[in-house]
């Protein structure tokens, strides 16, 4: 008879040891655990303006086709996207988040003996798509929070495929400068891939934005991911999407599975897409939420990293966790990051100034009581 085995044995490797993302703890479960109301939730980047209203109309028109399977390859939103960004529509690839692109990326280049390469702080997912399809993560240390692409560059080896760069950079909200950034993509090995991930490039002034998309005609080992789910308010909807070579895209687009967004998603991003109005407010609020913060987080004697994002991460100089702890008793959800090797920040989501200073007064009450 054969011997029993923990079903966890027969899963690959690599999943084996994965430890699951945990995302921001929603409203609904803390009102759950503690019995109270008018939560502020400021955990997960999310736009605070709520749902825009032509949104919601495009949304309200798509219902009754419902019964019907989505455009598999989301021709109109390509065609929107490809006119707004000057791009062919044929280098763009539609992921469920731009999550899901990172995943159909490692999955077509990576294999068990390469290496991919990302820093200190960077967004979770990297390890998590490395790792589960068997790959070696080369964790670079990072420099003041941010990307050390000199040390970065250095790391880079026969056995490297991929390269991650958050820019912005979650947790940290770090920033790199343009010219820094395109001459370690320009240096990059040919059979190297970088993947420049861009879900907050709308929140950084124009000034300071790196003209990613003109570097595609120059490195056709560049991917450039962007999302839906920050600036334009479609998180709960899942859309993101990449912009490539034609080549790249088309390997993408062969792991891509049929439908992977829903018919309303489309409909929703095709119409965000367009209304400028409501992307205007969304960054005029963050601007003003971002100043109304670190204002307060100066008066409390607290540091924090600048950041270029729709959050910021504030150095409480302690243990974080019992302040959060203490900040969901009092109805407000941040995010600890202990897990991105931050054990005394809490990233800090932008909200409505309302929120923002309900977040403010918790803050200030518990920390004078520790």
């Amino acid at each position: 008879m054969n011997k029993k085995h923990s079903i966890s044995t027969l899963a690959v490797a690599g999943v084996q040891k994965l430890v699951p993302y945990v995302p921001g703890k929603p409203i609904e479960e803390l009102e759950r655990e503690l019995g109270l109301s008018d939560i502020v939730k400021l955990a997960s980047n999310e736009n605070p303006l709520g749902t825009n209203p032509r949104v919601a109309q495009a949304i309200q028109k798509t219902l009754p086709e419902l019964t019907r399977y989505p455009d598999g390859n989301g021709f109109k939103l390509k065609v929107a996207l490809a006119e707004k960004l000057s791009v062919d529509s044929a280098q763009i690839t539609l992921g469920n988040g731009s999550n899901e692109i990172l995943e159909l990326v490692a999955r077509t280049f990576l294999t068990p003996d390469l290496d991919v390469v990302f820093s200190q702080h960077a967004f979770a997912v990297y390890p998590i798509v490395t790792q589960a399809v068997g790959a070696t993560a080369r964790i670079v240390p990072a420099k003041d929070y941010g990307h050390d692409l000199s040390a970065m560059s250095e790391q880079i080896n026969d056995r490297t495929r991929l390269v991650f760069i958050a820019n912005p950079n979650n947790p940290t909200g770090t920033l790199l400068q343009p010219d820094e950034l395109e001459a370690f993509i320009k240096a990059l090995p040919s059979t190297v891939l970088c993947v420049l991930d861009e879900a907050y490039h709308e929140y950084v002034a124009p000034d300071r934005r790196a003209r990613s998309i003109d570097w595609l005609r120059a490195y056709p080992n560049l991917i450039i991911t962007r999302t839906f789910s920050k600036a334009y308010g479609l998180a709960g909807l899942r859309v993101g999407y990449s912009l490539s070579s034609l080549e790249i895209a088309d390997l993408l687009n062969r792991v891509r599975q049929p439908f992977n967004n829903n018919m309303l998603a489309l409909a929703a991003a095709e119409t965000a897409l367009s209304d400028r109005d409501y992307l205007h407010r969304t960054v005029a609020a963050n601007a003003a939420g971002m100043q109304q913060l670190t204002v307060a987080f100066r008066t409390l004697g607290l540091e924090w990293i600048p950041s270029a994002g729709n959050f910021v991460s504030v150095d409480l100089g302690r243990p974080a966790l019992p302040i959060y702890e203490a900040l969901l008793r009092k109805g407000v959800i941040v995010r600890p990051v202990a897990n991105y090797e931050m054990p005394n920040h809490l990233r800090v989501s932008i909200g409505t100034e309302r929120e923002n200073q309900v977040f403010i007064t918790a803050l200030s009450q518990v920390l004078n009581a520790i």
